[in-house]
């Protein structure tokens, strides 16, 4: 019979493991970024349901006591991996979101600037018509 722990490991990787496959269905998230969330689950679900691979896993890390506190450890390590990657991804559109911006600033600029050019020709031309009518 499986300890309680390990029980409760495999009900979350499976739980989680439906969780993103239902996110990706209903397109909340995108397939590229599932990739991580799903290796995590799978991971962590062979570790919860193979003893022997989770205590080889406990004694390479070092962990004697209590080998199912190396699943923590993977499932925290794979968590900072995935932050890693969303904060690369929010730097990167940070980046991109100034550059659209600064050239957003300078496409109006340039409107700004067409516009009072073709106005300023515009009454030009009303002040030539007006002389020819007053004359």
């Amino acid at each position: 019979m499986p300890d309680r722990i390990t029980i409760i490991g495999l009900v979350a990787s499976i739980g989680a493991l439906l969780f993103v496959l239902e996110l990706v269905r209903r397109r909340k998230l995108r397939e590229d970024y599932s990739l991580l969330w799903l290796a995590t689950a799978v991971v962590l679900l062979l570790l919860s349901a193979s003893r022997p691979l989770l205590d080889r896993l406990a004694e390479l890390l070092g962990v004697v006591t209590y080998p199912p506190a190396a699943l923590f450890f993977v499932a925290i390590m794979f968590v900072l991996f995935i932050l890693l990657h969303f904060s690369t991804v929010v730097s990167r559109l940070t980046r991109e979101n100034k550059e659209v911006a600064q050239q957003v600033a300078i496409l109006r600029w340039e409107l700004a600037e067409s516009r009072k050019q073709l106005t300023g020709a515009g009454e030009g031309e009303n002040r030539d018509q007006d002389k020819r009518v007053g004359e």
